[in-house]
Parts: structure tokens; C-alpha cells; sequence
């Protein structure tokens, strides 16, 4: 494993709708494109949409960021095609059991299998659901990256791991895609500020929106960017980030169907722009586009929905405990390079 992590280990007991019929569960895995923007949630006492609350997404691991391309343009699985998946959710829900039964801890208690759902991706535009083409640029940084999860990398230096690697960030659009553990989202507010909540890598985003905070000068860069946020139509906060400092992937390897390596690099020109749009007391359409005109031949976007459950159960995000794996890492792997003969890092 490479990440030592005090997780939430998640129940896995196989929940109601998915013993449901089909037609039952297609009514609640509605197309994420299809937003509802008539609903008028409750306000804060100082007069903003509620947002507040616990919002995992835990339930979205198995959608894919990227489209199959055997479905072309298709954003929706057909009743057939949901009916495997329906099948394939309950197999993998029923790990944690099957490891309790056969008396281990694998797999089962280590990653969180999602619901079914009819989305055939995480992305919608472009149309196909697939990442855009790189750059010339774009591939020349990607091929500087350094990650663990590169194959056949040597580790000489913790500079040959990533921003993950090192327990620091996932970075951003990684850190609000699902992923095989620690999904929870929590969603705090204050008059003029929006704060959400991280379970992976214990990070919290603070947003602005009362549109009094000034714009950071481009020189100062965070690796999580720089937020700004407003409010339109009254359910709907819209965020724009900017000011990235290159160094995280903006994809991430724990996110089904993202390119392995974690190699997509991110710009000093990036601009991720989110709109979480309220669609219900107990839901949310999360949209984001991700614009990096340096490494990507076009804009993408991604679309889905978030359920409010307040029962999900945040933990500490233990990365690897006493510091030590790093310099593990570099160690084997000296001693793998030198036949065997064990160079101690420094």
C-alpha cells in the first residue's frame, strides 16, 4: 500500500436501492447535466444559501472520470448496461463482508466501493468524456513529473515523489474528484466566507464571497490556488481559482479511469472555475471546468450530483505515520538498483 491512513472504513452492508429494481434506481442517478435551478434553499441567518453540512462522495467511486470509449457521446448507461453495473456495485459492496468472513483485512475493508449510477463519466464536456489532447507543452512538463506511481522510476530524493506521495495536497481538480477512500466533504459557512472541508489530506479550501477580499497578486501562488466566490440566483455559489502553483498532478491515480502516472501537470495559467448549485435540501450539482490553456488543447468539465449525509463519519488523515516512507522508498530502491546492497538515504 502506498498510503498508511487511519481511514473510515465504511460498513458494507449493501444498502436498499440497490436491491431495487432498475427503474427505481434510474430515477435517483438522474443525468448530472440535468440541474434543476428552481429551488430556493434555506438561508443562513445572515441572509446566504445554506450550504452548510457533510456532502461525502463517497457513493460516486466507480463513475469514471474518463468515458469508456465504446460509448461515444452516450452520458448515460442504457438499462441493460446499468444492470451490470448494479450487479458489479454489489459484488464489490460485499468485500468487507467476505473479508470479515474469512477472517483477514484486504481490499474489502481498505477501499469504498460506490453505488451504481448511470453516468458513464465523471467528465461531460468535451462531449466524449475524455480528457482533452496535451499540449506540446503540456507533454514536455508531464514528462518532468516525478511520481510513485510512475513505472520504473527510480527515488533518489523526496523530490522524486508527488504532492500526494509526500501526504501534502492532491491539489485541485483532484481533490474534489472521488476516489477509493476518504470522501468526506464538509461544507462550513460564516458572513462572507465558505470554508469546505477535506477528509483526504486534512486540507480545508477558504473561499471568500462577500466580494470585499482583493484579488492576490499572480506572484503569490498556492498549490491549492487562490479562491473567489459569489453568489447567483440565489441557490447557486460559483468559485474561481487561480494563482496555481505547478507541482500536483491535476488528476489523480485513486479516481477510476484517470491517466495512472499522475503526470497531468498544472499551469501558473490554470483557472478552475466550480458552481455548486443547491437542487434540494439533500443534494447538490457540482460543476467545475478546468482551463489550462498550457497544458491542455481545451477546457473540461465535469458534472455530478452530492447527497447530504450527515452519519458519514470524517477521520484523521494519518498519511504515513512516524515519516518514514519516504525515505523507505529511496532506500529499496537504491538497494534493488545496487543488487541488493542496502544505501541508506540522507
Amino acid at each position: 500500500m502506498r498510503h498508511i491512513i487511519a481511514r473510515r472504513v465504511a460498513p458494507a452492508i449493501i444498502a436498499m436501492e440497490l436491491l431495487a429494481v432498475p427503474a427505481v434506481l434510474y430515477a435517483q442517478s438522474k443525468p448530472a447535466a440535468a440541474v434543476t435551478k428552481a429551488y430556493k434553499p434555506k438561508l443562513t441567518a445572515w441572509g446566504e444559501p445554506d450550504l452548510r453540512g457533510s456532502w461525502p462522495i463517497d457513493f460516486l467511486n466507480g463513475v469514471p472520470l474518463q468515458r469508456d470509449p465504446k460509448y461515444g457521446d452516450r452520458a448515460q448507461l442504457t438499462d441493460a448496461e446499468y444492470t451490470e453495473s448494479l450487479k458489479k456495485q454489489q459484488g464489490l459492496q460485499a468485500r468487507y463482508d467476505n473479508d470479515d468472513k474469512a477472517g483477514k483485512i484486504g481490499r474489502g475493508h481498505w477501499d469504498e466501493a460506490g453505488d451504481a449510477n448511470r453516468q458513464t463519466s465523471l467528465i461531460v464536456e468535451p462531449a466524449n468524456g475524455r480528457l482533452p489532447a496535451m499540449t506540446e507543452e503540456g507533454k514536455r512538463r508531464s514528462a518532468l513529473m516525478r511520481s510513485s506511481w510512475a513505472r520504473n522510476q527510480p527515488f533518489d530524493a523526496p523530490t522524486d515523489f508527488d504532492t500526494w506521495d509526500r501526504c501534502i495536497t492532491r491539489g485541485l481538480p483532484a481533490s474534489m474528484l472521488p476516489m477509493h477512500y476518504n470522501n468526506g466533504i464538509r461544507v462550513w459557512q460564516s458572513p462572507g466566507i465558505v470554508a469546505i472541508e477535506l477528509e483526504m489530506v486534512h486540507e480545508t479550501r477558504i473561499i471568500p464571497t462577500d466580494g470585499k477580499s482583493p484579488a492576490v497578486p499572480r506572484q503569490i501562488s498556492n498549490w491549492m490556488g487562490e479562491s473567489r466566490g459569489h453568489w447567483e440566483n440565489g441557490n447557486t455559489l460559483v468559485v474561481e481559482t487561480t494563482n496555481f502553483k505547478p507541482g500536483p498532478s491535476a488528476t489523480n491515480a485513486g479516481t477510476v479511469n484517470s491517466p495512472p502516472d499522475n503526470k497531468t501537470p498544472v499551469s501558473e495559467s490554470a483557472r478552475y472555475t466550480e458552481r455548486f448549485t443547491m437542487t434540494g435540501p439533500d443534494t447538490v450539482n457540482y460543476r467545475a471546468t478546468w482551463n489550462d490553456p498550457v497544458v491542455f488543447t481545451q477546457p473540461w468539465t465535469v458534472s455530478f450530483d452530492w447527497r447530504r449525509n450527515e452519519k458519514y463519519g470524517m477521520f484523521e488523515y494519518a498519511c504515513h505515520e512516524g515519516d518514514v516512507q519516504i525515505r523507505n522508498f529511496i532506500t529499496s530502491s537504491r538497494a534493488q538498483r545496487n543488487g541488493g546492497q542496502k544505501t541508506a538515504a540522507k
